[in-house]
């Protein structure tokens, strides 16, 4: 007796007297053998259950769920109030086909002035832009082809390395090579499909990419699930004549934030060989972050895509529930995931982002959603917009990091766009963290053990790696009645998140509460459960999953060992303009400060000491090769959107060409 706890309706709630709830989780770390022991015990029916009712009373989930009564109704997927209007955008219908929307968006970028990157006295740069190969290849720089070879040297070296860190977990050398050669067939002819035609992107193994099977980073699903087509938002970018490079790496079945992987082995962070990418796409994170792909598709589900972002110096978008078509990925039937770009830069983001936006037919009747949105950056009010931007901060949340060095370099940026741009920061509470994070595991648990009970059912259960088999074993231990009260919390935590928006346009936190982890030797094998790393990954994550919002991970700066630190920045729900407008600035603000990965690979001007651009220039003087040599009359007369450029482009001459 004595046990029940009553919640206050959300809207009776005394915001101001709401004390913050650290959310550090309590559970043992185990590896090797201990962890496959402890599989065994919480696999068993009579021990497992002890454990696991054992380990959600000290994490306080049984009184949370079991002991408390919940006035509001259950949620059972994010439902979102009339949008408010966004100034300074340009909108898009989800009927237009991506190359329209592709071509519509670099109307929204500034100006392309390919001399800032081309000529021997640029500024230092980090990373070729979609733009910048679009340039390359349409001034006969280069060709798809040709980096389509330097690609594959690079993907096939990590294959043979031991122990296996495969990016790509499927792989064809000969299928990009027919892509590749199909796009540069296009350019000769004069016939590019748009900006993204010869772009080279991956696809994280939950998501469809015929003719590759997807595997969910398992050992076995691909027996049980067959591809037979792309996923919708890969047929997206593959009309806009994006080459697939294949299927990337990711910590099995999406369960894990690290990127561990027994199966297929773990990818590396590019910063440092001996930490870990952050997960779940971890393959396509450290494929971007690596200068192998322009961008990326992932899946965010509990952070997915902005973890492996934050951890690998990346930019990272986790779009609007049921903003983008999820037909096609293991994960379509969840209501707290969703596909998304990762890319090297924000522009990078806007563009692919366009490509691959637009909801279900389902998720369009029930949704409603509005124009897909993009900041025009390009626009002369822009200074003002950002001048009435108001970024919301709740400290002690932001504040709570594993180093301070995390918070610290994040609230430098806050001050910085203050400063500089007129943006205000305001004092806002989020109550209920803790409520939160139960909400999310149960949902996401749940819906994740409904997808695989069949297979689970049929033995192939026993296959999953040690990790995911803890996972599940957990989610197994909720009840329906547990599922319902995890849905009454997330209409009640919406309830908090909308009122801070009624203040606030943007709610901005660290993206994670740890910089990349280190790797154990001893977890290659068997995997490795850290609850409490879990918690630090996911600190800042879980709204954007339980309650559909829009969020971003910008990189904006490096601790004192050099790993990357992100800064995420949540919208309202559709806001997405809002949210890329102000990354945009923060990515101004901190280019100096970003520093390229010690693993990095120039695919376009080639990955040894010979210049690619001298190679190419000796090349060209050869009679029989004249034909491939473009003067500023031919550029002059690409279309003037393929470049998102208000004058033609100009060809750098051939001496400067040489010096490059």
């Amino acid at each position: 007796m004595g046990k029940k706890q009553v919640l206050l309706p959300a809207e009776e709630v005394d915001i101001s007297a709401v004390k913050y709830q650290p959310q550090n989780i309590k559970a043992p770390h185990l590896m090797g053998l201990a962890l496959k022991l402890f599989v065994w015990l919480v696999e068993s029916p009579l021990i497992g259950s002890i454990i696991l009712s054992a380990m959600k009373k000290r994490n306080n989930v049984n009184q949370l769920l079991r002991n408390t009564e919940i006035p509001e109704k259950p949620m059972f997927r994010p439902e979102f109030p009339p949008p408010l209007p966004e100034t300074g955008i340009e909108s898009f219908d989800e009927d237009q086909e991506p190359i329209e929307r592709v071509g519509k968006a670099l109307g929204c970028l500034i100006p392309y002035d390919p001399s800032q990157r081309f000529h021997d006295d640029s500024p230092p740069f980090l990373y070729w832009r979609i733009r910048d190969f679009a340039y390359a290849y349409r001034s006969k720089r280069a060709t798809p082809s040709v980096v389509a070879e330097h690609i594959i040297s690079v993907v096939e070296e990590y294959n043979r390395k031991k122990p296996p860190i495969p990016l790509l977990i499927s792989f064809n050398a000969e299928e990009v090579r027919k892509q590749a050669a199909a796009s540069t067939q296009r350019f000769e002819e004069g016939n590019s499909l748009s900006i993204l035609d010869g772009i080279f992107m991956a696809i994280k193994d939950d998501i469809d990419c015929y003719p590759y099977p997807s595997k969910s980073g398992t050992s076995w699903l691909h027996d049980v699930r067959v591809v037979g087509k792309d996923a919708v938002c890969v047929s997206r970018l593959r009309s806009c004549g994006v080459i697939l490079i294949g299927k990337a790496n990711m910590h099995e079945m999406g369960m894990g934030t690290t990127g561990n992987n027994p199966n297929h082995g773990t990818s590396r962070n590019p910063h440092s060989y001996d930490r870990y990418t952050g997960g779940s796409s971890s393959g396509p994170a450290a494929l971007v972050a690596s200068g192998l792909c322009s961008a990326a598709i992932g899946t965010d589900g509990g952070g997915s895509v902005r973890i492996p972002s934050s951890l690998c110096g990346i930019v990272g978008l986790k779009t609007t529930y049921g903003r983008i078509d999820m037909k096609g990925s293991v994960c379509d039937c969840g209501t707290v995931e969703v596909a998304s770009p990762l890319a090297a830069t924000v522009e990078d983001a806007m563009i692919v982002y366009s490509a691959v936006a637009g909801s279900s037919l389902d998720d369009n009747i029930s949704l409603r959603p509005p124009p897909i949105c993009l900041p025009k950056l390009s626009a002369i009010n822009n200074s003002d917009i950002l001048r009435s931007v108001r970024l919301g901060k709740y400290s002690e949340w932001f504040n709570d990091v594993y180093s301070p060095e995390i918070s610290t370099k994040c609230e430098d940026i806050l001050n910085r766009l203050s400063e500089i741009f007129g943006c205000r920061t305001i004092e806002i509470i989020l109550p209920e963290q803790q409520e939160m994070q139960v909400a999310h595991v149960v949902s996401i648990g749940s819906e994740s053990l409904c997808a695989l009970n069949p297979d689970c059912e049929d033995g192939w259960g026993t296959k999953l790696s040690l990790d995911t088999r803890v996972s599940f074993a957990l989610f197994k231990s909720f009840s329906a009645a547990d599922y319902v009260a995890a849905q009454r919390l997330r209409r009640r935590i919406m309830y908090y998140y909308m009122e801070a928006f009624k203040k606030v346009d943007i709610i901005v936190t660290p993206t994670t509460g740890i910089t990349a982890p280190k790797i154990p030797s001893s977890s290659l094998k068997y995997g490795e459960s850290d609850y409490e790393v879990t918690s630090y990954l996911m600190r800042f994550i879980l709204a954007g999953n339980l309650l559909g919002l829009p969020a971003i991970s910008v990189p904006v700066g490096h601790d004192k060992e050099g790993l990357p630190i992100g800064l995420q920045l949540i919208g309202r729900p559709w806001g997405e303009a809002t949210i890329l407008r102000v990354a945009s600035v923060v990515e101004e603000l901190c280019c100096g400060s970003r520093k390229r990965p010690s693993s990095f690979y120039d695919v376009l001007k080639g990955n040894n000491q010979i210049n690619f651009f001298v190679l190419l220039f000796d090349f060209c003087q050869k009679p029989e090769n004249k034909n491939l040599e473009a003067s500023s009359g031919d550029i002059e007369k690409e279309k003037k959107f393929s470049f998102g450029l208000t004058s033609p482009i100009s060809v750098p001459p051939k001496q400067q060409l040489r010096q490059a």
